[in-house]
């Protein structure tokens, strides 16, 4: 994780703690994302162009997710090494929100479509 600290950042002296476990969670989270977008691209012959939209909207977020992976952990890393971190509250809103649109858009294209 060196590589994402940019040079003349203090950051923290463990490199096992929280900032290295929350980038790979968004990690893991941005791949789950990239792997439904494929999935609904499987649907796209049955259900037809608006599973484009659940396409775009897992993709967004999914690319959303990876922009702010490095601003993320150097937050995080800055905070442990100064004893004061908050957690990103906009992050989990917004991904929490994202994934009920896409639940409700999956709804429609299977009931609608």
């Amino acid at each position: 994780m060196s590589s994402i600290t940019p040079p003349g950042v203090r950051t923290h002296e463990d490199p096992g703690l929280q900032p290295e476990r929350t980038v790979l969670s968004w990690g893991r989270t941005m791949l789950a994302l990239c792997t439904a977008a494929a999935i609904y691209l499987k649907w796209l012959p049955a259900h037809g162009a608006f599973v484009l939209s659940l396409f775009t909207v897992a993709l967004c977020l999914s690319g959303g997710i990876y922009a702010t992976q490095r601003m993320r952990y150097r937050r995080e890393s800055v905070g442990i090494a100064g004893e004061r971190i908050t957690p990103d509250l906009v992050a989990v809103v917004v991904t929490s929100g994202t994934c009920l649109v896409l639940g409700v858009l999956g709804i429609i294209t299977v009931i609608v479509f």
